[in-house]
C-alpha cells in the first residue's frame, strides 16, 4: 500500500479490494495537476466512492421535484459516486423507448454513475409485465419501487422471466389489504395522536410470499427498505437456506423510532419509522450480516408537498447528503459498529451484489468535524429529512469519479 496513504485508508484489502491498486490510483490522482492539494495528513480519510442502490431522481417527469443533475450533485457532496434510480418516473420505464428517455438525461447531466432501474409492470400498475426482455441489457435491475406487485402469479411470472435473463428482481413489499389508510407506524405515537396506522405485516407478509417464490424460482431477490424485526427474521432463515436473497435498511430505520416522531411531514417515510423493538433488530441484522447494505430512498418532494403534516404530506425524505455523517455519528462512534462495517454497507456490499464498478472512484473525508445538519445547505431540490439539527461528525471534502472532481468543499 502507498506509505504516503497508509493512515488514511480503512482496511480496505480486507473487503475484497485490490487495496495496492487504489490507493495507487488515488495518489497519482492527488499529486496530479488537477488543482487538488495533498490530503497528506491522519485528519483526512480516503474512502471508495459509495454506492445507493435506492434511490429516487424524478426526471422524467418530476423535475421540480428533483433532477438528474441535482440529485448528482447531491450524491457525490455525500460521497457517493454510483446510484441506481428507481422507476416511478413519467413515462414509466416499462419499454426500451421509455428507458431510453431517461438514459439520455442520465448521459446528458450525470456527473456520476446512475443506473436506471426497469419496471417489473406495465406503468406500475401490477396488472402485466413489462418488456423485461427487451430492457435487460439497459436496466439495472427490475423494480415496482413504490408499489408492491399484488398478484402472486405475476410476481412468479417476474421471477421466472428475471432469472432467464440473469437479472435481480428488487422488491418493495407491501400489501395494500392490510394499510387500512395508514401513513405511520401502527404504535403508541399514532394510538396516542389519534392517527391511521401502518402495519408491520404489511411490509413483512409480501417478504414471505417473495421467499417462497425464491425458493421454488431461484431467482436473484433483493428486499427494499425493510423496517420490520419480522422481516430481519425471515431474510436470516431465507439466507441460511442458501436462497439467493438481499435486504437493505435506510440510516433513518437505524437510527429513530416511531417515538421520535414529530408533527412534520420530515418525518413520514414508507415503510414508516417503527418501533424501538423494529430498530434493534435492524442493527442485530447488520451485525450478523442478514442486512446487506444501506440505502437511502432519497425521495425529494417539492416544500409544499411535505408541508402538510404527518397525514397530508407525500411519503419520502432525502438521505444521500447525511447518510454517511449519521451512520459515523450514530453507530461507528458509539461502538455500535467499525468504520470498516460502514464502509462494508455502503460502498463493498452494493457493489458486489449488484457488480458495480468501482474504478477510480473514492471520496476524501475528515472525520473531526463537528457540524449540524441543515437542510438549507443541501444540494439537493428536497429539503425534508428527519435529521435536521442532528448534530454530527465528518465532513466530505472531495468526491471523484473516474477520474473527474465531482464535489469539493
Amino acid at each position: 500500500m502507498n506509505k504516503q496513504l497508509e493512515a488514511k485508508t480503512v482496511n480496505i484489502a480486507a473487503m475484497g479490494i485490490d487495496a495496492e491498486a487504489f490507493c495507487s490510483d488515488v495518489a497519482a490522482h492527488l499529486s496530479s495537476d488537477s488543482g487538488i492539494a495533498v490530503f497528506n495528513s491522519p485528519e483526512y480519510i480516503i474512502f471508495p466512492g459509495f454506492c445507493d442502490v435506492h434511490v429516487h431522481f424524478r426526471e422524467p417527469g418530476f423535475s421540480y421535484k428533483e433532477t438528474i443533475e441535482s440529485g448528482c450533485k447531491a450524491a457525490a457532496r455525500g460521497g457517493y459516486t454510483a446510484v441506481c434510480t428507481m422507476p416511478n418516473l413519467n413515462p414509466v420505464p416499462d419499454s426500451v423507448e421509455h428507458l431510453k428517455e431517461q438514459m439520455d438525461i442520465i448521459h446528458r447531466d450525470a456527473v456520476i454513475h446512475v443506473y436506471p432501474y426497469a419496471s417489473i409492470t406495465v406503468g406500475q400498475k401490477g396488472e402485466e409485465l413489462s418488456d423485461m426482455n427487451g430492457m435487460a441489457e439497459y436496466s439495472f435491475a427490475f423494480s415496482d419501487d413504490g408499489r408492491g406487485v399484488q398478484r402472486e402469479e405475476l410476481m412468479r411470472q417476474a421471477m421466472m422471466e428475471a432469472k432467464r435473463l440473469g437479472k435481480t428482481i428488487v422488491a418493495h413489499c407491501e400489501d395494500n389489504s392490510l394499510l387500512f389508510g395508514g401513513y405511520i407506524h401502527d404504535g403508541d405515537y399514532a394510538k396516542e395522536h389519534n392517527h391511521k396506522g401502518i402495519c408491520s405485516e404489511s411490509e413483512w407478509k409480501p417478504i414471505e410470499r417473495d421467499l417462497r417464490l425464491v425458493k421454488e424460482i431461484g431467482c436473484r431477490y433483493h428486499v427494499c427498505h425493510i423496517s420490520a424485526k419480522e422481516s430481519v427474521e425471515l431474510i436470516r432463515r431465507a439466507k441460511a437456506e442458501g436462497l439467493d436473497v438481499t435486504c437493505e435498511t435506510g440510516p433513518h430505520y437505524l437510527v429513530l423510532d416511531d417515538n421520535d416522531l414529530e408533527e412534520s411531514g420530515s418525518f413520514k417515510m414508507n415503510p414508516p419509522l417503527r418501533s424501538e423493538a423494529d430498530r434493534l433488530a435492524l442493527i442485530e441484522g447488520i451485525k450478523d450480516g442478514t442486512v446487506d447494505m444501506i440505502a437511502t430512498d432519497h425521495a425529494p418532494h417539492s416544500e409544499e408537498e411535505k408541508s402538510k403534516g404527518l397525514a397530508g404530506s407525500a411519503f419520502g425524505i432525502v438521505g444521500l447528503e447525511t447518510a454517511f455523517q449519521v451512520m459515523y455519528t450514530n453507530l461507528v462512534k458509539t461502538g455500535v459498529i467499525t468504520l470498516e462495517k460502514l464502509i462494508e454497507l455502503l460502498a463493498v456490499n452494493p457493489r458486489k451484489r449488484f457488480d458495480v464498478p468501482l474504478g477510480t472512484d473514492y471520496t476524501v473525508w475528515k472525520l473531526d468535524v463537528n457540524t449540524v445538519i441543515d437542510s438549507k445547505d443541501f444540494l439537493s431540490k428536497g429539503k425534508a429529512t428527519p435529521f435536521e439539527g442532528m448534530p454530527v461528525n465528518g465532513e466530505c471534502v472531495l468526491t471523484v469519479c473516474d477520474g473527474k472532481v465531482v464535489y469539493k468543499l
